[in-house]
């Protein structure tokens, strides 16, 4: 073969290091691929964490009147179950685990456009599953509520533990949409010379897909998220009817996000699906450019479906035909992807290795996840199940024995390259085929149930229904298969694991620029550059055609990323205060009972206010020591395929998700003025104050891009004191915000009009992106003061600036709703 491979690395063979430094390690690295490895193991504990809840449900299940776990924490069990595998199992694990290992790897870079976003969000994705490990096992107990949370059991008083669970939710999105705009990023701006965007490996399509997926729609969860949270801890509300709001209205928002949740979590591991067919069929992938046009229809048709999880709720049956509509629309991308997965198989000389088998599995399984899918688009049918294990049965054959074989497959398929190791493939075997039978031990009898009659969330169920007993029974031997499975893959992980590294660059034989890399591959993923010529997506076939060969580079020329300790504590920060802001507060106020003696709360309650505050000083030292190290220890000039560098670009895709954010909550609040729930008081508060400061905003607008242009052109006094000025405009902004809360606030008690809760949430939540983008343009402003900014290093200020202008803009859609409307 013409096309060479990059030797082992040499420190493949260096002395083993401590627990400590391998943990300082993690702690600091920008590479992206420990940051990888930490999203795939860290997902696999959130599993493993919620099969065993799984289990624990199926044995209270198994026989009837059974008291093994009765009650609210039957519910508590099934609420953190159902929320670890979908936003810390499947999420995480295709999107950020795969998807940081293996993109920039693919796109033949040496590292994602924000190498030090990509270590803070990951520590902000552990530190919102730490919370939740607290929250259900030490500080709290777990809701009770249920996976969606729905109005108005998060808010019941006898419900504890959804708080955490909201900030969790908050964080982890956090988390998820800098990673999302990363990868975008990363894509946009970064492929190797040469590489179009109609060259790329389909699993780069499929992360970039879901990436652009995320940013659209995971405003829609954090809208309900931070409603739910305000109610809890300060009692305004959009969703209390006792007020004017509108219960549904929090269901609108959460399926908004968790419907293309599910291609969230499908669309990546499709993705990796295909790059199994192509590599072990050894052929091109059957109809590559028609997979990424369905790629891309879902992520536009997924947006608007998610209303036929809702067709039982009561809303206008001219709406309910449209979102059936729409539903069973989506489902035609969905089958063309199946068809161009079979078609590559078809035909090819198939290398039966376990891969395949977890792909051919998912095939199978998820065809018959896929049809019952289409069966509950229908209206008539949906109203009989929807609230019946028909649809359990259904959500599980899509994402557990569906979705979920395409992770295992993935494992296996790439576990050589991340190792140097291969897991043995007779153990793989017998992991492949007790999934197999036990899912459909397990969830087969569920579709049976669900069309018996049989409602979900019950902690029991009578003796004598016909089949109801006979059925869980072998439902619970299923998840018992399962487990046995679980444990079957965890020790084949581990044998590997014990083994010298024999893995070579390509053990498959692939096609895509990965297989270039050592097993695993270094710190710098290759010691060569590559043709600048991309006749297909398989350019080693291409290449080994064409007789092309790839350049040696001297590994001592690659400059990488520092490592830094300051994304890392700005991470540990936010657990500090997601702690602190689910267990306490700033005061010892409650709706209930109004504002307290600080002294009069629980020993919980003050031992987490005060770490809230403490968190805010640890937050601000983790953020400025970040800014404060440059990302590269020389100068380098980076790689661009346009002319916006990566913080540019970054900035960009993450400003769509903040327009996500703002969109619902403000489509919600215009759709409750319109019904006429939200009519304003007669005292709003003082329009001549909104033009105000919306000359000063605007006119800080002005400032700081004037700034930015002096930075450019070399004006480094004008520059710095361009930022200062904004800094100083933006204060008196906040000076005259918090005047006119308190006095609007006093004047009239949120709690009592939805008007004044949504006027208190959406201005509210614009004044903490004020604050947020005041210490995103102080963090050029310090960089500029210490030195830290040349021609080489443009520090923050182009991501600064562009946030700037966003909450600019989203204060004059502010005033236009809330003060002139």
């Amino acid at each position: 073969m013409t096309v060479q491979y990059s030797p082992a690395p040499q420190q493949v063979h260096a002395e083993k290091r401590g627990m400590w430094e391998v943990i300082k390690d993690y702690m600091m690295t920008t590479d992206h691929k420990k940051i990888g490895l930490l999203y795939i193991f860290v997902s696999i504990f959130a599993f493993a964490l919620g099969g065993l809840l799984a289990v624990g449900i199926r044995l209270q299940l198994a026989l009837p009147e059974q008291s093994f776990l009765v009650g609210n924490p039957y519910n508590q069990v099934l609420t953190v179950h159902a929320a670890l595998m979908v936003f810390f199992f499947l999420i995480p694990m295709g999107l950020f685990g795969f998807g940081n290992y293996f993109l920039p790897l693919q796109l033949g870079v040496r590292d994602v456009a924000l190498p030090r976003v990509n270590t803070f969000a990951v520590w902000l994705f552990i530190a919102s599953l730490l919370l939740v490990v607290a929250g259900t096992f030490t500080g709290g107990q777990a809701p009770g509520v249920g996976w969606t949370f729905y109005y108005p059991m998060s808010v019941d008083a006898n419900q504890t533990g959804v708080a955490v669970f909201m900030v969790a939710f908050i964080l982890n999105g956090i988390g998820s949409l800098l990673g999302s705009a990363n990868f975008a990023a990363t894509i946009v701006n970064m492929r190797t010379p040469g590489m179009s965007l109609w060259k790329m490996p389909i699993f780069c399509w499929s992360i970039f897909a879901t990436s652009i997926l995320q940013l659209l729609s995971l405003g829609g969860l954090t809208s309900a998220a931070l409603c739910t949270y305000l109610e809890l801890k300060v009692g305004v509300s959009m969703f209390n009817p006792g007020i004017g709001g509108v219960p549904v209205l929090m269901q609108q928002f959460f399926w908004f996000y968790s419907h293309p949740a599910v291609y969230v979590m499908l669309l990546p591991y499709l993705g990796i699906g295909a790059e199994i067919a192509s590599t072990m069929a050894r052929k091109p992938l059957f109809g590559y450019r028609v997979m990424v046009y369905s790629i891309l229809g879902i992520v536009i048709v997924s947006c608007v479906v998610w209303l036929h999880h809702m067709f039982a709720v009561g809303v206008p049956e001219s709406w309910q035909i449209a979102f059936m509509i729409a539903t069973l629309i989506v489902a035609v991308p969905t089958g063309v992807k199946i068809f161009n997965l079979i078609g590559t198989l078809w035909g090819g000389r198939i290398i039966m290795k376990t891969p395949t088998y977890w792909l051919i599995g998912f095939l199978f399984n998820f065809l018959i996840g896929g049809i019952t899918g289409v069966s509950l688009g229908m209206i008539p049918f949906d109203y009989q199940v929807t609230m019946s294990y028909y649809v359990v049965a259904h959500f599980h054959n899509v994402m557990m024995f569906g979705t979920a074989f395409l992770a295992m497959g993935g494992i296996y398929y790439w576990w050589p390259k991340m190792t140097g190791r291969f897991l043995s493939e007779k153990i793989g075997m017998w992991h492949f085929w007790l999934f197999m039978i036990g899912s459909w031990m397990t969830f087969l009898p569920q579709y049976i149930l669900g069309l018996l009659g049989m409602p979900r969330r019950y902690y029991t169920y009578p003796a004598g229904n016909y089949a109801w007993t006979e059925l869980n029974f072998v439902s619970t031997l299923g998840a018992l298969t399962l487990l046995a499975g679980g444990i079957v893959w965890v020790y084949n992980m581990y044998q590997s694991m014990q083994k010298p590294i024999t893995a070579g660059p390509n053990p498959w034989g692939g096609y895509t620029l990965e297989w270039t890399s050592s097993s695993p591959p270094a710190p710098y993923n290759f010691a060569h550059e590559f043709p600048t010529t991309f006749p297909t997506e398989r350019p080693l076939y291409d290449w080994e055609q064409s007789g092309e060969t790839l350049t040696p580079v001297d590994p001592k020329s690659i400059h990488l990323p520092q490592d830094s300790w300051g994304p890392f504590i700005t991470a540990f920060a936010m657990l500090l205060m997601g702690y602190g802001l689910s267990f306490g507060w700033f005061t010892n106020y409650h709706p209930a009972t109004g504002l307290q003696s600080f002294g009069e709360a629980s020993g919980v309650f003050k031992f987490a206010s005060v770490l809230l505050y403490l968190s805010i000083p640890v937050f601000f030292y983790g953020l400025f020591k970040w800014a404060g190290t440059r990302e590269y220890s020389v100068p380098v000039a980076h790689h661009h395929l346009t002319k916006y560098d990566n913080g540019f670009m970054g900035m960009s895709w993450f400003i769509l998700s903040e327009v996500g954010l703002f969109a619902v909550l403000i489509a919600g609040y215009v759709y409750l003025r319109i019904s006429g729930h939200a009519e304003p008081p007669a005292m709003r508060p003082a329009a001549w104050l909104a033009m105000l400061n919306t000359v000063i905003l605007v006119s800080s607008s002005f400032v700081i891009h004037r700034a930015e242009q002096d930075h450019h052109e070399g004006r480094h006094s004008r520059f710095r004191l361009g930022l200062f000025i904004t800094l100083v405009l933006g204060a008196i902004f906040m000076i005259f915000q918090i005047f006119e809360f308190s006095k609007f606030g006093m004047e009239s008690d949120w709690k009592q009009n939805v008007w004044q809760s949504c006027f208190f949430i959406i201005v509210g939540l614009h004044g903490l992106h004020i604050l947020i983008g005041g210490v995103g343009v102080a963090l050029p402003y310090y960089q500029a003061m210490t030195g830290k900014m040349d021609k080489y290093n443009h520090g923050s200020i182009v991501p600064a600036s562009l946030y700037w202008h966003l909450v600019d803009v989203v204060w004059l859609l502010i005033v236009a709703i809330f003060y002139a409307w």
